[in-house]
């Protein structure tokens, strides 16, 4: 009888592996340094009520530079370039809290590599009027409209089977504050599970989902385009689908990065960025250790890191891992 071959999923390991969050680590973002890639930084949240509840402020070789303390359990974080403060324009991170049922929103400065606070406490309110677990903020990805023009697309700990996810324009106020003004509520749900993980190419317009142990959902980012889904994939996965990243060169192509969240063994499953995402072209083993955020970047930071990153969030070690793309690439037998 002929036997069948099967082929063993290939695994990279990181080149570099954080300092440790105090108690939970659980989102990494990547932040770009304007004139030198190699004073980039890693953002990662520790998950912790609080006073505990913390972001992390890293370097690129994983040593911690600043520890924000007192925000009430942090989840997710993703960052963005240029968004428009009257006629300046900054980068910002924007970090979910959940207790607080806030946005918090952070100046990132580029001279000293820190993040300075500049959340609006009132003001940056979101889920108003809902209660309990459909109160909690959860995950978050920042869409830039154009022009300056910046939103937050959010999911919570709970919802309804329709407009589970609230969009968010951000919007300066007073004494140099920044807070929030609702677009619009969208987004299916199973009813199973939760949803944390979300993703959004702004170049392309696409917000992407996690219906954990669902699927992965498709929706355009722009409000002004038809609210339906475009797809559901990513739906065999054995693990949570968690994190989602996109991985976009300035020539146009790129991928679509998701994780399977698994003990000791993490997958990321690599789709087309362009087109159908019903099967990834690739899936590796990552080796970290369950697995809930991820982010990556195409842009070249310098040796190891001259094709880009993608960091991922391990949970045993309560830190971020590094890794090249160009070992990815290889890995995953990408072109």
């Amino acid at each position: 009888m002929r036997k069948l071959l099967v082929r063993e999923t290939p695994e990279v390991r990181p080149v570099v592996r954080t300092e440790p969050l105090p108690d939970d680590a659980d989102d990494p973002a990547i932040w770009i340094h304007p004139r030198n890639p190699r004073l980039s930084l890693i953002l990662g949240t520790n998950k912790a009520r609080a006073p505990r509840g913390a972001i992390g402020v890293y370097d690129l070789n994983g040593r911690m530079l600043q520890l924000i303390r007192n925000i009430d359990q942090p989840n997710n974080i993703d960052v963005v370039h240029g968004f428009a403060m009257g006629r300046e324009r900054i980068d910002i991170a924007v970090a979910t809290e959940r207790y607080a049922s806030r946005l918090r929103i952070f100046r990132i400065d580029p001279a000293r590599r820190r993040l300075i606070d500049i959340t609006d406490p009132d003001g940056a309110k979101v889920f108003a009027g809902e209660s309990g677990e459909r109160a909690m903020p959860m995950g978050i990805a920042l869409y830039h409209a154009g022009r300056g023009e910046v939103h937050a697309i959010v999911s919570r700990k709970s919802g309804p089977r329709q407009g589970y996810l609230h969009q968010y324009r951000l919007v300066p106020t007073r004494n140099g504050k920044v807070g929030v003004q609702l677009v619009r509520a969208f987004g299916a749900f199973s009813g199973e599970g939760e949803i944390e993980a979300v993703g959004v190419d702004s170049e392309l317009g696409y917000v992407y989902y996690a219906d954990e142990n669902v699927g992965i959902r498709k929706y355009h980012a722009n409000p002004a385009m038809p609210e339906r889904e475009l797809a559901l994939f990513a739906t065999d996965y054995e693990g949570d689908q968690e994190g989602i990243a996109i991985y976009a060169p300035k020539h146009g192509e790129g991928y679509l990065l998701c994780t399977e969240q698994i003990e000791n063994g993490s997958k990321l499953h690599i789709y087309p960025r362009f087109g159908r995402q019903s099967q990834p072209i690739a899936t590796i083993n990552t080796g970290a250790d369950e697995t809930d955020g991820l982010d990556a970047s195409a842009h070249n930071f310098g040796a190891p890191l001259e094709a880009g990153m993608v960091v991922a969030m391990n949970s045993k070690d309560r830190n971020f891992w590094i890794y090249r793309w160009a070992d990815i690439q290889v890995a995953a037998q990408l072109k």
